[in-house]
Formats: C-alpha cells, sequence, structure tokens
C-alpha cells in the first residue's frame, strides 16, 4: 500500500516512536521513513513538537486528514453455514466456535473494539438465534439475510448494503482468526489483505502495480500474494462498487458468486484499492476440521459436538481417529454428513473404512417417530434391500450406516433404472411383510394442518380453505377403492434408490407404513415431478417389473382394473401433493425454505380435481 500515508497513521498511533521504530512496524527503510515525514512536513501536515528531536506532532490540517479518513464501521458475515466443518455446524455457526478458548467472532470484535470502532453489524442466517447473545455482550447489531440458504456471499452484501452505505467500514469473515488486531481507527485506502502463497495455489491471486494497487484477479496462479482475510473500503469505494454489486446480484446465474467475484469482474471500472501484505501466520481462515484440530489440540478429542461423541462412542475410538468428515447433499427432513475412520485406528474392524451419520433436522420430532422406523429397518432386514446399519436410535432419530464407494442415486428419467427400483419396490409389496402402524392419507393431512396452525400459525396457501371439500372427495375416492393394504415405503423416490455394487438398495424409511402400493408408485413420480401421463408409464414400468418377476398378479392390482388404476394414480398423486405442501408449509414456520417444491406439491393437488371432474 502507500507506504507513506500508513507511516503518517503510525506516528499518530505511536508518537512516542523514534523514526527507527517506525521503520521497523512498517517494514519501510528508515531513509524511506525520513523522506516521507520530510514530505509531510513541507506539505503542512506534520511538524517538530518543540521545535527539535525525532518528535512530530499533528497540524491543524494533519488532524483534518486523519479525520477525514477515518474507520466508521465494520460488517461482519455470518450468515453462511461452514459444510466443511461438520459436524460442529449443524449444532454451532463456524463463527461461534472457539478457538484457543475463545470465540473467533468475539475474538474479532474485541479487536475492534481495541481501536475505537463499536458500529459493528453482523448478518447472520444459518442458526440466526445462536448470534443474539452478542447485542448484549458486545452493542453489535445483527442483520438477517433471508437468502443465506440459495444465494453466496454476494446476497450478504447486497443484503448490508443499505447499512454500510455512506460508511467506510472493514468486511470481516466470522470464522477468520487473526492473531495480532490488524485494525485501526483510521484507514486511509481501501485494501484486500494478502498472504504469499509459495508454488501452485488454487486461491485468488492479485496481480498489483510497484505500489501495491491491484490491477487484476485471477483465480489460481503460483508464487503470488492472494485475497486473504479481512478488507477495507473507503466510502467512496463503496460508493462506485455499489451499482456492479446491484447489477450482478439480479443477474441470473450468479447465485453461486462470491462478493469478491464482483470486485474480480469490475476492479478497472473502480476507485484504486490495495494489497495489504500479512505476515505469515497473522491471518487463518480454517478450511475444515482437520486444520483447525493441528491448530487447536482441544478439538482432537472434546470437539463439543453430539455427533462426534456418539462415533467416538460407537465405534470406540478417539474423535481423532474420525476423519475424511464432509458434508452430503442434505435432505428435506434430515442433514447427514460422510465419516470414515482412520487407517492407523486401532479399532481393525472399520479403519480405513466410511460411513454416514444421519441427524435429524429441525421439527422432525413431530413428523417422525423412529420407534416406527426403527421397527420398519428390523422387519424388513431379511428382505436385504436397505442400506446396512451400524447404528440407530430410536429415542433421537441419529443413525450411522455403511457407505457404498461409487453408489449413486437413481435416476427416474431413464427406463431401465426406473425398472430396476420398481423390481426391488415390488419385493417389498409382495413380501407381504406387516407392522402395527398404518399410513393414512386422511389421518397425515389432518395432523399436518394441525401442527401448521398450532401457536396462531397460518397455512400459506390463500386458497387452501376452499381446497378442503374438494380434499374429502378425493379422499373418498381412494379409500372407496378397495385398496389392498401391505408395507410401503412411502418415500420411494429416486433420491432413495442407490445403485452400488451389490445392486439397488433402498434407504430412508422414515415415513415407511401399511398403505395401498399405488401410493408408492404416486409419491415417487412427484417428487420427479412427472405429469400425470408420465406417471401413468412408472405405473406399467412396476407392472412390467411384476410380469419380468413371475408374479401373475401382484398386489397393487387387487380387484382393481387398469382404467381404475390410472384414476387412482392422479388421485393419489394430488393427495400427496397437498400432504407434501403441508409438511413444507410447517417446516417453513420452523424457518426452512423449499424453492418451488411447496409450489409444485399444491399444484398436483389442484391439476387432479381437474382431471378428476371434482368441484
Amino acid at each position: 500500500m502507500n507506504s507513506c500515508t500508513i507511516l503518517l497513521r503510525n506516528i499518530m498511533e505511536h508518537p512516542e516512536y523514534s523514526q527507527r521504530q517506525w521503520a521497523e512496524e512498517t517494514g519501510m527503510s528508515l531513509g524511506k521513513v525520513n523522506q516521507c515525514i520530510q514530505g509531510w512536513e513541507e506539505e503542512g501536515y506534520l511538524e517538530k513538537q518543540g521545535g527539535r528531536g525525532t518528535a512530530r506532532q499533528f497540524t491543524e490540517r494533519g488532524r483534518a486528514f486523519l479525520e477525514e479518513h477515518k474507520v466508521d464501521a465494520a460488517l461482519i458475515l455470518a450468515a453462511g453455514f461452514g459444510s466443511r466443518f461438520v459436524p460442529l455446524t449443524y449444532e454451532c455457526p463456524k463463527g461461534l466456535l472457539e478457538v484457543l478458548g475463545e470465540r473467533m467472532i468475539e475474538r474479532q470484535i474485541k479487536q475492534l473494539h481495541a481501536v475505537g470502532i463499536y458500529d459493528i453489524t453482523i448478518v447472520v442466517g444459518y442458526l440466526k438465534e445462536k448470534f443474539d447473545y452478542l447485542i448484549d455482550a458486545y452493542g453489535v447489531k445483527l442483520l438477517y439475510n433471508p437468502e443465506y440458504s440459495t444465494k453466496n456471499t454476494i446476497g450478504t452484501l447486497y443484503h448490508a448494503r443499505k447499512a454500510m452505505k455512506g460508511k467506510s467500514f472493514y468486511i470481516l469473515s466470522s470464522d477468520n482468526w487473526m492473531r495480532e488486531n490488524m485494525y485501526h481507527s483510521i484507514e486511509p485506502l481501501s485494501w484486500y489483505a494478502a498472504n504469499f502463497m509459495e508454488g501452485e495455489t488454487k486461491e485468488w491471486v492479485l496481480d498489483c502495480a510497484k505500489d501495491g494497487q491491484i490491477k487484476s484477479v485471477e483465480v489460481g496462479g503460483k508464487d503470488a500474494y492472494c485475497m486473504y482475510g479481512p478488507v477495507f473500503f473507503k466510502k467512496e469505494f463503496f460508493s462506485a462498487f455499489l451499482p456492479y454489486l446491484e447489477e450482478y446480484y439480479h443477474k441470473p446465474g450468479t447465485e453461486d458468486f462470491y462478493w469478491e467475484d464482483v470486485l474480480r469482474l469490475c476492479i478497472k471500472h473502480l476507485p484504486p484499492i490495495y494489497r495489504n501484505e500479512q505476515k505469515e501466520g497473522q491471518i487463518y481462515e480454517f478450511e475444515n476440521l482437520e486444520e483447525l484440530r493441528s491448530f487447536d489440540e482441544k478439538y482432537n478429542n472434546h470437539s463439543g459436538s453430539e455427533a462426534m461423541e456418539l462415533i467416538s462412542s460407537v465405534f470406540a475410538v478417539p474423535e481423532q481417529d474420525i476423519v475424511r468428515l464432509r458434508c452430503l447433499k442434505a435432505g428435506m427432513t434430515n442433514k447427514s454428513f460422510l465419516f470414515g475412520i482412520d487407517e492407523g485406528s486401532k479399532n481393525k474392524d472399520y479403519a480405513g473404512k466410511d460411513f454416514i451419520c444421519r441427524i435429524p433436522g429441525v421439527g422432525t420430532g413431530k413428523l417422525i417417530n423412529r420407534k416406527e422406523e426403527e421397527e420398519i429397518y428390523r422387519i424388513v432386514k431379511e428382505l436385504n434391500i436397505t442400506e446396512e446399519l451400524l447404528y440407530f436410535n430410536p429415542e433421537n432419530g441419529y443413525k450411522i450406516s455403511r457407505y457404498y464407494e461409487e453408489a449413486r442415486n437413481a435416476d427416474f428419467s431413464k427406463q431401465e433404472e426406473r425398472r430396476a427400483c420398481m423390481k426391488l419396490l415390488l419385493k417389498l409389496h409382495e413380501s407381504r411383510k406387516m407392522v402395527g402402524h398404518p399410513f393414512s392419507l386422511r389421518e397425515r393431512l389432518r395432523y399436518y394442518e394441525a401442527i401448521c396452525l398450532e401457536g396462531g400459525g397460518e397455512i400459506p396457501y390463500q386458497d387452501y380453505g376452499k381446497m378442503k371439500e374438494s380434499m374429502e372427495e378425493m379422499l373418498c375416492l381412494v379409500e372407496k377403492s378397495d385398496s389392498p393394504l401391505c408395507l410401503c415405503h412411502i418415500d420411494a423416490v429416486q433420491d432413495n434408490f442407490i445403485f452400488t455394487k451389490e445392486g439397488v438398495k433402498m434407504i430412508d424409511w422414515e415415513y415407511a407404513g401399511m398403505a395401498d402400493p399405488l401410493l408408492d408408485i404416486a409419491m415417487g413420480a412427484i417428487y420427479s415431478y412427472m405429469s400425470f401421463d408420465t406417471a401413468k408409464l412408472f405405473l406399467e414400468d412396476y407392472l412390467w417389473a411384476a410380469d419380468v418377476e413371475g408374479v401373475k398378479k401382484p398386489l397393487l392390482l387387487g380387484a382393481r382394473t387398469k382404467e381404475e388404476l390410472d384414476k387412482l394414480l392422479i388421485a393419489y398423486m394430488g393427495l400427496s401433493g397437498l400432504l407434501w405442501s403441508l409438511w413444507c408449509a410447517y417446516k417453513m414456520k420452523n424457518g426452512q425454505e423449499f424453492g418451488e417444491y411447496s409450489l409444485k406439491m399444491f399444484r398436483y393437488f389442484k391439476d387432479a380435481k381437474k382431471l378428476l371432474e371434482i368441484k
């Protein structure tokens, strides 16, 4: 950065220093320090204190200059999930994790306070309530980002734009750890912190002029300074940057953009921003739990995570043997993560192997009966159609299962895969396994409606009340159809069929119960957003599987004709869509969002109503 300007700030902060000390503090040569001081004196910013010696004092012009470059505020980004830190971040936002006994976000707040910066806004999203205590403890402000789960940091900065307008401010990540306090009350230049990376790197590489001004940014490079850590925007810089931020925020396809993507693409059109070089070991951006373990030994065996403690107990290994942690795609009901047992573990039965841990999602206690789920797994075990379980807790729903290498989800757009899955579904239905609990659409619809309305809640679909009479007629249609009952998966969607080296498996049996086997076809169809005509072809695949397997008259048919089945399939798709739209409404009441899924599910009911000519 502009060294003479930084020296002026250093003189303000340490007026008692000698010129040699100022040189050491700023990394400048003694000759350069003397040159800069002489220049500031000639321009009327400094004058010798008492007319002799090395002491300097600011003139009125110098004090005005410093006031002009005062830092107004700080913005801390804390909205994201922190997927690389699962399972710790299932229970605690990444910024609230402790490092060496101190929460990362609190360390930064204290460092800001130490230099007189108290206007601190924290943008929250995931587990937002966890940050509330900071208001009372430190006087910060919380700003909620409603798009934290659908947009990257471009959305976070966009939602904070009004709070930061007209201010010179720091942009900080809640999960950074700074060894020394690198903040100041005066910042004369806009900058981005930078570390020198030796060898090949995938970080964001800075191409700079001799004075440190950033000219361009490229992703990846070799032996270069890279973006790493805090940022400072002067108000003039943010004013020029803001129109570009707003433009790219509204552009389709930028949902995964970091705000730095906008900076990278538009830097040639912006006022100067400089590289702020930091020494090695000053800034830490922990990438995963492994890095945190190497920095803070507490995390080797006492992470504080309930999930880690459980795995440690089940496999009889210390936490440090739990490795290769990775977030899997979050389901609508649960959260799951992949983990492995270290190859050098003393537990030789599991060393080097990988597993999946499932953690029940928010509000699932009212949606899922875990004791019934455990019963299902026990009943169907001998059919060899489910994933292999190593642990199941019927009280809280925690589950640990084997991870199948190179496994993949089914793709119902491919007929050969649909048919392979239908063979497995047929095997379940024709096994005639029995459990004591039914899956009743009537009962579930009433129940989901009731929990949506609890505590003065409401159902978000404006015309839901008008639909209830039609719902009753549709329910009567399926209930009068002399439906055969058998054990059904209920959630027989393509994501719950996995292709492994050992054949196709069905996973996630949370909703399973006794029902009309045709309901499984309907559920699989609507999750894949099949049209009603395509769903009829899906049913044909099931009947094809029965023919191939030599089942002359599958249970699904009962006393019903193919024409009756087609009509009932439409009704089941409509009722299932209504069911899951209410399920979404309840989950949304608990702070989760499902994009267009809830709308599509509600639309299935309305379209089925029209096709069945129900008023």
